[in-house]
């Protein structure tokens, strides 16, 4: 009996050392089988993970493709950097750098009173320099001039088409529109084929135009005066303020010249389509501007261009911005020459006019 008593109680005392091992080796054991249950499986489900959804495949394309634009943005920026602007004439002559109390953005100006001839602003007045499509002034001042007949059909051909600058048109080679109608386009939206078919159907045809627009611009004293076409697409197409003044104030006397350049819009039949252009300055829609004549240009080696007859704190101006650096600030250079223009006592401050021109 006491043997088996001693037998009993030494299997309890293993039972009870059995289940304090256990208890000390259980979190181990339960947290190592956490990590590693049923490793089979675990395998498996590395090896076969479910389907990402839309999303994912887009968050993981973004982050694939953000490298690649980086590295095209990188590469495109390098190209650009590689390839220097075309810069405008005036800038290659330094003109930029020079200075004026109302800090133009025009490289050359001119500011005269129509009807005294008194200047009111001068800067690098007589610099020569391309005008782009302020030429049209010219082109349109031939065709009225000589009383051609304004209904005469013209047909676009593909000798109007710009080889120089390789410029847009909405008037495809075969539509025909009258004379009339090619003059409205060419003043008011600087239309180059436009100006170009009405120099080529001129009598005796394009050649004899251009003689004839260097031959008008001699008579008028425009002697810084150069044409080669009749478009202004031409950098050799050049002039200067000081003469560019001496052509809006002999275009400003030619009605059909002020009724054009100052036509705010205009529609026109071509075939079976009804084109609508615009006035390519748009002060002549600013009801605060009172505006007698008017003509825009742009090509890259002469800046942005404007020349205006108008009339401000109740006198005639003519006005001449050449070679300006942005895309808006020939409008508003003529902006600040208002401003400073109002200023002025009525009666006309001649001397605080030539101390501007002056120092311009």
């Amino acid at each position: 009996m006491r043997t088996c008593l001693r037998s009993g109680s030494r299997y309890l005392q293993w039972i009870a050392v059995l289940l304090v091992a256990l208890a000390m080796v259980a979190p181990g054991a339960q947290a190592a089988g956490k990590k590693a249950h049923h490793p089979k499986k675990a395998v498996a489900s590395s090896q076969a993970k479910p389907a990402p959804t839309k999303s994912v495949h887009k968050t993981v394309a973004k982050r694939k493709s953000a490298p690649a634009k980086a590295a095209r943005r990188s590469r495109t920026a390098a190209q650009m950097a590689a390839v220097p602007a075309v810069m405008s004439v005036g800038q290659k002559m330094g003109l930029h750098a020079s200075s004026d109390p109302l800090d133009l953005a025009s490289s050359a100006a001119l500011v005269v009173d129509q009807d005294t001839h008194e200047v009111l602003l001068s800067k690098n007045d007589d610099a020569v320099l391309p005008i782009a499509s302020l030429t049209k002034l010219m082109t349109g001042l031939l065709v009225s001039e000589a009383h051609l007949p304004m209904d005469t059909p013209i047909t676009i051909t593909q000798d109007d088409v710009d080889t120089e600058k390789h410029s847009r048109s909405r008037l495809s080679v075969g539509a025909t529109l009258t004379r009339g109608e090619l003059l409205h386009l060419a003043l008011m939206s600087s239309e180059n084929r436009a100006a170009h078919a009405l120099g080529r159907t001129y009598p005796g045809g394009l050649q004899a135009f251009v003689e004839h627009m260097n031959a008008k611009a001699q008579l008028l004293g425009m002697h810084d005066t150069h044409y080669v076409e009749p478009t202004g697409l031409s950098s050799n197409n050049r002039s200067s303020a000081r003469d560019l003044a001496r052509l809006v104030g002999v275009a400003y006397h030619d009605p059909l010249l002020r009724e054009l350049t100052t036509s705010r819009g205009y529609e026109v039949e071509v075939g079976k389509r009804t084109l609508q252009y615009n006035n390519t300055n748009r002060l002549v829609k600013n009801p605060s501007w009172d505006i007698g004549l008017q003509k825009t240009g742009y090509i890259s080696e002469a800046g942005r261009c404007l020349v205006m007859q108008a009339e401000i704190a109740g006198r005639k101006l003519i006005m001449v911005f050449l070679d300006s650096a942005g895309k808006f600030s020939r409008l508003a250079d003529a902006e600040r020459v208002r401003s400073w223009v109002q200023k002025l006592p009525h009666s006309g401050d001649r001397t605080a006019a030539s101390t501007f021109a002056a120092n311009g």
